[in-house]
Protein backbone atom coordinates (compact mmCIF):
# COMPACT_ATOMS: atom_id res chain seq x y z
CA UNK A 1 0.00 0.00 0.00
CA UNK A 2 1.18 3.82 -0.83
CA UNK A 3 0.42 6.57 -2.21
CA UNK A 4 -0.64 10.01 -2.28
CA UNK A 5 -3.86 9.24 -0.96
CA UNK A 6 -2.74 6.55 1.05
CA UNK A 7 -0.66 9.51 2.85
CA UNK A 8 -3.57 11.85 2.95
CA UNK A 9 -5.83 9.67 4.82
CA UNK A 10 -3.84 6.95 7.15
CA UNK A 11 -4.97 9.05 10.39
CA UNK A 12 -8.78 8.83 9.35
CA UNK A 13 -10.38 7.03 12.75
CA UNK A 14 -12.41 4.49 11.09
CA UNK A 15 -15.58 3.61 13.21
CA UNK A 16 -16.78 0.06 14.53
CA UNK A 17 -19.44 -1.61 12.54
CA UNK A 18 -22.56 -3.53 13.19
CA UNK A 19 -23.30 -6.16 10.99
CA UNK A 20 -27.61 -6.67 10.52
CA UNK A 21 -30.71 -8.54 8.98
CA UNK A 22 -33.20 -6.92 7.03
CA UNK A 23 -36.34 -8.22 6.63
CA UNK A 24 -38.56 -7.98 3.63
CA UNK A 25 -41.72 -10.05 2.23
CA UNK A 26 -40.58 -13.42 1.20
CA UNK A 27 -43.08 -14.68 -0.81
CA UNK A 28 -41.72 -16.14 -3.96
CA UNK A 29 -42.79 -18.38 -6.28
CA UNK A 30 -41.07 -21.97 -6.43
CA UNK A 31 -41.36 -24.00 -9.46
CA UNK A 32 -40.95 -21.16 -12.55
CA UNK A 33 -41.77 -23.92 -15.57
CA UNK A 34 -45.03 -24.85 -13.87
CA UNK A 35 -45.83 -21.11 -13.54
CA UNK A 36 -45.50 -19.99 -16.49
CA UNK A 37 -47.39 -22.90 -17.94
CA UNK A 38 -50.59 -21.91 -16.10
CA UNK A 39 -50.34 -18.26 -17.82
CA UNK A 40 -49.54 -19.31 -20.97
CA UNK A 41 -52.39 -22.38 -21.17
CA UNK A 42 -55.03 -19.55 -20.51
CA UNK A 43 -57.30 -19.59 -23.85
CA UNK A 44 -56.55 -15.81 -25.09
CA UNK A 45 -52.50 -17.18 -24.80
CA UNK A 46 -52.42 -20.10 -26.03
CA UNK A 47 -55.03 -19.46 -29.04
CA UNK A 48 -52.28 -16.60 -30.36
CA UNK A 49 -49.80 -19.90 -31.59
CA UNK A 50 -50.30 -22.34 -34.62
CA UNK A 51 -48.61 -25.51 -35.53
CA UNK A 52 -45.45 -24.43 -37.80
CA UNK A 53 -45.34 -21.36 -36.71
CA UNK A 54 -41.42 -19.95 -35.88
CA UNK A 55 -41.29 -17.78 -33.01
CA UNK A 56 -38.85 -15.95 -31.52
CA UNK A 57 -38.58 -15.36 -28.08
CA UNK A 58 -36.78 -12.92 -26.63
CA UNK A 59 -33.90 -12.85 -23.60
CA UNK A 60 -32.67 -9.99 -21.76
CA UNK A 61 -29.11 -8.95 -20.21
CA UNK A 62 -30.04 -8.35 -16.77
CA UNK A 63 -29.95 -11.01 -14.00
CA UNK A 64 -33.30 -12.58 -13.59
CA UNK A 65 -34.24 -14.90 -10.85
CA UNK A 66 -34.16 -18.45 -12.55
CA UNK A 67 -33.72 -17.12 -16.51
CA UNK A 68 -32.54 -20.01 -18.10
CA UNK A 69 -36.02 -21.82 -16.47
CA UNK A 70 -38.57 -19.29 -17.53
CA UNK A 71 -36.92 -19.42 -20.92
CA UNK A 72 -36.89 -22.71 -21.84
CA UNK A 73 -40.51 -23.19 -20.28
CA UNK A 74 -41.54 -20.65 -22.87
CA UNK A 75 -39.83 -22.57 -25.35
CA UNK A 76 -41.01 -25.90 -23.90
CA UNK A 77 -44.82 -24.65 -24.03
CA UNK A 78 -44.33 -22.92 -28.06
CA UNK A 79 -43.11 -26.27 -28.98
CA UNK A 80 -46.33 -28.00 -27.01
CA UNK A 81 -47.84 -26.48 -29.49
CA UNK A 82 -46.52 -27.51 -32.91
CA UNK A 83 -44.69 -24.53 -33.58
CA UNK A 84 -41.08 -23.79 -33.50
CA UNK A 85 -39.32 -21.30 -30.84
CA UNK A 86 -35.69 -19.76 -31.55
CA UNK A 87 -34.75 -17.66 -29.04
CA UNK A 88 -32.69 -14.44 -29.42
CA UNK A 89 -30.32 -11.70 -27.37
CA UNK A 90 -32.74 -8.67 -26.93
CA UNK A 91 -30.19 -6.55 -24.74
CA UNK A 92 -29.73 -3.26 -26.94
CA UNK A 93 -26.00 -2.36 -26.70
CA UNK A 94 -25.30 -4.62 -24.26
CA UNK A 95 -22.61 -7.14 -24.75
CA UNK A 96 -20.23 -4.75 -26.29
CA UNK A 97 -22.65 -4.07 -29.39
CA UNK A 98 -21.32 -7.56 -30.56
CA UNK A 99 -22.96 -10.80 -31.71
CA UNK A 100 -20.29 -12.73 -30.17
CA UNK A 101 -20.49 -10.72 -26.68
CA UNK A 102 -24.76 -10.72 -26.25
CA UNK A 103 -24.62 -14.75 -27.02
CA UNK A 104 -21.64 -14.84 -24.07
CA UNK A 105 -24.07 -13.13 -21.32
CA UNK A 106 -26.78 -15.77 -22.10
CA UNK A 107 -24.37 -18.42 -22.41
CA UNK A 108 -22.90 -17.10 -18.95
CA UNK A 109 -27.13 -17.06 -17.07
CA UNK A 110 -27.39 -21.34 -18.43
CA UNK A 111 -29.43 -19.77 -21.50
CA UNK A 112 -27.94 -22.36 -24.44
CA UNK A 113 -29.40 -24.14 -26.65
CA UNK A 114 -29.07 -27.32 -24.96
CA UNK A 115 -30.70 -26.16 -22.06
CA UNK A 116 -33.70 -24.31 -23.81
CA UNK A 117 -34.43 -27.10 -26.38
CA UNK A 118 -33.79 -24.35 -29.35
CA UNK A 119 -31.77 -22.15 -31.72
CA UNK A 120 -30.53 -19.14 -29.57
CA UNK A 121 -29.70 -16.37 -32.77
CA UNK A 122 -27.33 -13.67 -31.70
CA UNK A 123 -26.99 -11.13 -34.49
CA UNK A 124 -26.98 -6.99 -34.48
CA UNK A 125 -28.55 -7.05 -37.77
CA UNK A 126 -32.07 -4.90 -37.29
CA UNK A 127 -35.20 -4.39 -39.61
CA UNK A 128 -36.97 -0.92 -39.70
CA UNK A 129 -40.45 -1.83 -39.19
CA UNK A 130 -42.27 1.78 -38.97
CA UNK A 131 -41.18 5.48 -37.78
CA UNK A 132 -42.65 7.20 -35.06
CA UNK A 133 -44.70 10.65 -35.16
CA UNK A 134 -41.95 12.64 -35.14
CA UNK A 135 -40.01 10.89 -37.80
CA UNK A 136 -37.96 8.64 -35.63
CA UNK A 137 -37.12 4.65 -37.28
CA UNK A 138 -38.48 2.03 -34.92
CA UNK A 139 -36.21 -1.18 -35.07
CA UNK A 140 -36.04 -4.52 -34.05
CA UNK A 141 -34.02 -7.87 -34.38
CA UNK A 142 -33.64 -8.99 -38.29
CA UNK A 143 -34.79 -12.71 -37.21
CA UNK A 144 -37.48 -11.39 -34.62
CA UNK A 145 -38.87 -9.27 -37.51
CA UNK A 146 -38.65 -12.42 -39.91
CA UNK A 147 -40.79 -14.39 -37.65
CA UNK A 148 -43.73 -15.32 -37.48
CA UNK A 149 -44.66 -14.41 -33.81
CA UNK A 150 -42.54 -12.38 -30.70
CA UNK A 151 -43.09 -13.60 -27.85
CA UNK A 152 -41.34 -10.53 -25.35
CA UNK A 153 -40.09 -12.08 -21.70
CA UNK A 154 -38.58 -9.24 -19.25
CA UNK A 155 -38.89 -8.54 -15.88
CA UNK A 156 -40.89 -5.63 -14.35
CA UNK A 157 -39.23 -3.29 -12.20
CA UNK A 158 -38.57 0.49 -11.60
CA UNK A 159 -36.15 2.28 -14.11
CA UNK A 160 -32.58 3.25 -12.93
CA UNK A 161 -33.25 7.08 -14.59
CA UNK A 162 -36.61 7.75 -15.15
CA UNK A 163 -40.40 7.55 -13.86
CA UNK A 164 -43.25 6.74 -15.75
CA UNK A 165 -46.38 4.39 -16.36
CA UNK A 166 -43.62 1.78 -18.09
CA UNK A 167 -40.21 1.31 -16.58
CA UNK A 168 -38.05 -1.68 -17.18
CA UNK A 169 -40.39 -4.37 -19.00
CA UNK A 170 -42.16 -5.38 -21.94
CA UNK A 171 -42.49 -1.97 -22.95
CA UNK A 172 -38.54 -1.12 -22.81
CA UNK A 173 -38.08 -5.08 -24.15
CA UNK A 174 -40.01 -4.01 -26.71
CA UNK A 175 -38.40 -0.22 -27.69
CA UNK A 176 -34.31 -1.01 -26.68
CA UNK A 177 -33.84 -4.78 -26.24
CA UNK A 178 -35.21 -6.24 -29.06
CA UNK A 179 -33.91 -3.11 -30.69
CA UNK A 180 -30.23 -3.88 -30.54
CA UNK A 181 -27.92 -1.44 -30.21
CA UNK A 182 -29.58 0.41 -33.43
CA UNK A 183 -32.56 0.86 -31.99
CA UNK A 184 -31.53 1.36 -28.58
CA UNK A 185 -29.51 4.56 -29.91
CA UNK A 186 -32.45 5.72 -31.65
CA UNK A 187 -34.98 5.51 -28.80
CA UNK A 188 -32.18 7.43 -26.51
CA UNK A 189 -31.88 10.01 -29.49
CA UNK A 190 -33.92 12.78 -27.57
CA UNK A 191 -32.11 11.95 -23.81
CA UNK A 192 -33.19 10.02 -20.75
CA UNK A 193 -35.25 13.00 -19.89
CA UNK A 194 -37.98 12.00 -22.56
CA UNK A 195 -37.81 8.08 -21.65
CA UNK A 196 -40.05 7.47 -20.45
CA UNK A 197 -42.85 9.10 -23.17
CA UNK A 198 -40.16 7.26 -25.70
CA UNK A 199 -40.91 3.97 -23.99
CA UNK A 200 -44.63 3.92 -24.39
CA UNK A 201 -44.41 5.65 -27.61
CA UNK A 202 -41.60 2.91 -29.21
CA UNK A 203 -43.63 0.00 -27.07
CA UNK A 204 -46.80 0.98 -28.63
CA UNK A 205 -45.12 1.07 -32.07
CA UNK A 206 -43.65 -2.43 -31.88
CA UNK A 207 -46.68 -4.24 -30.14
CA UNK A 208 -48.59 -2.64 -33.51
CA UNK A 209 -46.55 -3.38 -36.50
CA UNK A 210 -44.15 -6.27 -34.99
CA UNK A 211 -45.55 -9.75 -35.18
CA UNK A 212 -45.59 -9.74 -31.25
CA UNK A 213 -48.05 -11.89 -29.95
CA UNK A 214 -48.02 -11.76 -26.03
CA UNK A 215 -45.60 -10.63 -23.59
CA UNK A 216 -44.60 -12.49 -19.96
CA UNK A 217 -43.51 -10.43 -16.99
CA UNK A 218 -41.23 -11.37 -13.59
CA UNK A 219 -41.54 -9.31 -10.88
CA UNK A 220 -39.26 -10.51 -8.02
CA UNK A 221 -39.42 -9.95 -4.21
CA UNK A 222 -36.71 -8.29 -2.12
CA UNK A 223 -34.33 -11.01 -2.32
CA UNK A 224 -34.36 -11.18 -5.97
CA UNK A 225 -36.75 -14.15 -5.87
CA UNK A 226 -39.71 -14.21 -8.59
CA UNK A 227 -43.01 -13.50 -6.33
CA UNK A 228 -45.44 -13.01 -9.41
CA UNK A 229 -45.68 -14.47 -13.09
CA UNK A 230 -48.28 -12.55 -15.50
CA UNK A 231 -48.99 -13.60 -19.35
CA UNK A 232 -51.03 -10.43 -21.65
CA UNK A 233 -52.24 -10.83 -25.17
CA UNK A 234 -50.98 -8.07 -26.99
CA UNK A 235 -53.32 -5.97 -26.37
CA UNK A 236 -53.60 -6.15 -22.66
CA UNK A 237 -49.74 -5.60 -22.34
CA UNK A 238 -50.41 -1.90 -21.39
CA UNK A 239 -52.75 -2.07 -19.20
CA UNK A 240 -51.43 -5.15 -17.47
CA UNK A 241 -47.79 -3.52 -17.38
CA UNK A 242 -48.83 -0.29 -15.74
CA UNK A 243 -50.64 -2.24 -13.03
CA UNK A 244 -47.22 -4.78 -12.37
CA UNK A 245 -45.29 -1.78 -12.57
CA UNK A 246 -47.09 -0.38 -9.62
CA UNK A 247 -46.91 -4.04 -7.93
CA UNK A 248 -42.78 -4.43 -8.15
CA UNK A 249 -42.46 -0.88 -6.30
CA UNK A 250 -43.70 -2.57 -3.27
CA UNK A 251 -41.56 -5.41 -3.39
CA UNK A 252 -37.98 -3.83 -3.85
CA UNK A 253 -35.54 -4.20 -1.90
CA UNK A 254 -33.61 -1.14 -0.10
CA UNK A 255 -31.88 0.18 3.06
CA UNK A 256 -34.45 0.19 5.87
CA UNK A 257 -32.14 3.22 7.57
CA UNK A 258 -33.07 6.07 4.85
CA UNK A 259 -30.13 8.38 5.96
CA UNK A 260 -26.00 7.82 6.34
CA UNK A 261 -22.45 9.90 5.74
CA UNK A 262 -21.16 7.23 3.29
CA UNK A 263 -22.29 4.26 1.99
CA UNK A 264 -20.29 1.33 0.64
CA UNK A 265 -20.92 -1.62 -1.59
CA UNK A 266 -18.97 -4.54 -1.81
CA UNK A 267 -19.40 -5.42 -5.93
CA UNK A 268 -21.55 -3.73 -8.79
CA UNK A 269 -21.98 -5.54 -12.00
CA UNK A 270 -24.71 -5.69 -15.02
CA UNK A 271 -25.93 -8.82 -13.07
CA UNK A 272 -27.10 -6.37 -10.82
CA UNK A 273 -28.19 -3.35 -11.86
CA UNK A 274 -27.87 -1.80 -15.32
CA UNK A 275 -25.83 0.53 -13.86
CA UNK A 276 -23.57 -1.74 -11.78
CA UNK A 277 -25.27 -0.74 -8.75
CA UNK A 278 -29.27 0.33 -8.57
CA UNK A 279 -29.62 3.62 -7.98
CA UNK A 280 -33.15 3.29 -6.47
CA UNK A 281 -31.22 1.73 -3.76
CA UNK A 282 -28.14 3.56 -3.61
CA UNK A 283 -29.80 6.94 -4.34
CA UNK A 284 -26.97 8.07 -6.54
CA UNK A 285 -28.77 8.62 -10.49
CA UNK A 286 -27.32 9.96 -13.46
CA UNK A 287 -29.09 12.64 -13.50
CA UNK A 288 -30.98 15.24 -11.23
CA UNK A 289 -34.59 15.01 -11.95
CA UNK A 290 -35.48 11.59 -10.51
CA UNK A 291 -35.41 11.10 -6.62
CA UNK A 292 -35.55 7.66 -4.60
CA UNK A 293 -33.23 5.59 -2.78
CA UNK A 294 -30.71 6.27 0.67
CA UNK A 295 -29.59 9.89 0.87
CA UNK A 296 -25.75 10.20 1.73
CA UNK A 297 -23.24 12.06 1.04
CA UNK A 298 -20.40 10.22 -0.37
CA UNK A 299 -20.43 6.47 -1.88
CA UNK A 300 -17.76 3.70 -2.73
CA UNK A 301 -17.61 0.85 -5.11
CA UNK A 302 -15.06 -1.79 -3.91
CA UNK A 303 -15.09 -4.70 -6.81
CA UNK A 304 -17.12 -5.53 -10.26
CA UNK A 305 -18.34 -8.38 -10.31
CA UNK A 306 -17.03 -11.58 -12.68
CA UNK A 307 -20.75 -11.59 -14.04
CA UNK A 308 -20.46 -8.05 -15.58
CA UNK A 309 -17.84 -9.41 -18.16
CA UNK A 310 -16.32 -6.44 -17.30
CA UNK A 311 -18.79 -4.33 -18.17
CA UNK A 312 -18.24 -1.19 -15.05
CA UNK A 313 -21.17 0.78 -16.44
CA UNK A 314 -22.18 2.79 -13.66
CA UNK A 315 -18.63 3.70 -11.79
CA UNK A 316 -18.96 7.12 -12.53
CA UNK A 317 -21.88 7.34 -9.92
CA UNK A 318 -19.21 6.42 -7.10
CA UNK A 319 -17.35 9.15 -5.68
CA UNK A 320 -14.08 6.73 -4.84
CA UNK A 321 -13.09 3.47 -6.01
CA UNK A 322 -10.44 0.94 -5.75
CA UNK A 323 -7.47 -0.26 -8.15
CA UNK A 324 -8.92 -3.79 -8.10
CA UNK A 325 -12.11 -2.32 -9.60
CA UNK A 326 -10.54 -0.47 -12.30
CA UNK A 327 -8.05 -3.54 -13.34
CA UNK A 328 -11.10 -5.84 -14.11
CA UNK A 329 -12.89 -3.65 -16.28
CA UNK A 330 -12.91 -4.18 -19.84
CA UNK A 331 -13.64 -0.28 -21.23
CA UNK A 332 -15.35 -0.67 -24.28
CA UNK A 333 -18.88 -2.53 -23.13
CA UNK A 334 -19.25 0.35 -20.62
CA UNK A 335 -18.59 3.02 -23.23
CA UNK A 336 -20.98 1.50 -25.73
CA UNK A 337 -23.76 1.38 -22.92
CA UNK A 338 -23.39 5.19 -21.72
CA UNK A 339 -23.29 6.55 -25.17
CA UNK A 340 -25.84 4.80 -26.62
CA UNK A 341 -27.49 5.69 -23.74
CA UNK A 342 -26.51 9.20 -23.29
CA UNK A 343 -25.75 8.16 -19.36
CA UNK A 344 -22.47 9.74 -20.12
CA UNK A 345 -21.59 10.35 -16.22
CA UNK A 346 -22.00 6.73 -15.58
CA UNK A 347 -18.99 5.89 -18.04
CA UNK A 348 -16.96 8.30 -15.89
CA UNK A 349 -14.11 6.77 -13.36
CA UNK A 350 -13.84 8.26 -10.16
CA UNK A 351 -11.05 9.27 -7.76
CA UNK A 352 -9.12 5.28 -7.70
CA UNK A 353 -8.09 4.09 -4.33
CA UNK A 354 -4.78 1.68 -3.91
CA UNK A 355 -6.88 -0.39 -1.26
CA UNK A 356 -10.40 -0.40 0.18
CA UNK A 357 -8.98 0.75 3.37
CA UNK A 358 -7.80 3.45 1.85
CA UNK A 359 -11.16 4.46 0.08
CA UNK A 360 -13.43 4.06 3.27
CA UNK A 361 -11.01 6.27 4.47
CA UNK A 362 -11.44 8.92 1.41
CA UNK A 363 -14.69 8.52 2.11
CA UNK A 364 -14.88 9.33 5.22
CA UNK A 365 -12.54 12.52 4.45
CA UNK A 366 -14.23 14.11 1.55
CA UNK A 367 -17.91 14.13 3.95
CA UNK A 368 -18.46 17.63 5.36
CA UNK A 369 -20.22 19.05 7.86
CA UNK A 370 -19.90 15.44 10.30
CA UNK A 371 -19.19 14.66 13.45
CA UNK A 372 -16.30 12.20 12.47
CA UNK A 373 -15.86 10.38 15.65
CA UNK A 374 -19.97 9.05 14.92
CA UNK A 375 -19.80 8.73 11.72
CA UNK A 376 -22.71 6.77 9.96
CA UNK A 377 -21.52 4.31 7.45
CA UNK A 378 -23.79 1.79 5.78
CA UNK A 379 -21.96 -1.28 4.12
CA UNK A 380 -23.87 -3.47 1.81
CA UNK A 381 -22.85 -6.49 -0.78
CA UNK A 382 -24.58 -5.38 -3.92
CA UNK A 383 -28.35 -3.71 -4.87
CA UNK A 384 -29.52 -6.60 -4.96
CA UNK A 385 -28.98 -9.19 -1.89
CA UNK A 386 -29.68 -6.37 1.26
CA UNK A 387 -31.06 -8.63 3.74
CA UNK A 388 -27.18 -8.73 5.90
CA UNK A 389 -25.51 -5.48 5.79
CA UNK A 390 -23.05 -3.67 8.15
CA UNK A 391 -24.06 -0.47 9.66
CA UNK A 392 -21.92 1.69 11.67
CA UNK A 393 -21.66 1.92 15.90
CA UNK A 394 -23.55 5.12 15.56
CA UNK A 395 -26.86 3.99 13.70
CA UNK A 396 -27.21 0.77 16.22
CA UNK A 397 -29.58 3.09 18.00
CA UNK A 398 -32.16 4.05 14.94
CA UNK A 399 -31.68 0.27 13.76
CA UNK A 400 -32.63 -1.04 17.06
CA UNK A 401 -36.46 0.93 16.63
CA UNK A 402 -36.84 -0.47 13.25
CA UNK A 403 -39.16 -3.86 13.57
CA UNK A 404 -37.67 -5.05 10.12
CA UNK A 405 -33.83 -4.73 11.37
CA UNK A 406 -32.38 -7.57 13.52
CA UNK A 407 -29.10 -7.47 15.21
CA UNK A 408 -26.75 -10.12 14.76
CA UNK A 409 -23.17 -9.14 16.04
CA UNK A 410 -21.39 -6.61 18.26
CA UNK A 411 -19.68 -3.90 16.75
CA UNK A 412 -16.40 -4.12 15.63
CA UNK A 413 -13.82 -2.56 13.59
CA UNK A 414 -13.32 -2.88 10.15
CA UNK A 415 -11.40 -6.57 9.36
CA UNK A 416 -8.77 -5.12 6.76
CA UNK A 417 -6.09 -7.42 5.38
CA UNK A 418 -2.55 -6.85 5.47
CA UNK A 419 -3.32 -5.33 2.26
CA UNK A 420 -5.94 -3.37 3.28
CA UNK A 421 -8.90 -5.17 1.64
CA UNK A 422 -11.91 -6.93 3.79
CA UNK A 423 -12.44 -9.31 1.10
CA UNK A 424 -10.59 -11.50 -1.78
Amino acid sequence: MGGIIHELVKDVPLPRMVRVRQTFDAAQIDDVHEAVWKELSQEKIRSTIQPGMRICITAGSRGIDRLREFEKAIADFVKSCGAEPFIIPAMGSHGGCTAEGQLEILTGYGVTEEYCGCPIISDMATTTICHTPDGHPVKIDRHAAEADGIIVFNRVKPHTHFRGKYESGIMKMMTIGLGKQAGAESAHDTGILHLAEVVETFGNAVRTHAKVLFGVASVENAYDKCCRVAAMTNEEIPIVEEALQAYAKTRMPCILLPESDLLLVDQIGKNFSGPGADPNVTGTFSNTWTQGGHKKQRMVFFDLSAESHGNASGLGLADFTTRRLVEKMDPEPGYANSITSICIEEGKIPIVCESQEDAVKAGVRACTDIDRSKVRIVRIHNTLHLDEIYISESLLEEAEKCPQIEILSAPEPFAFDEEGNLFA
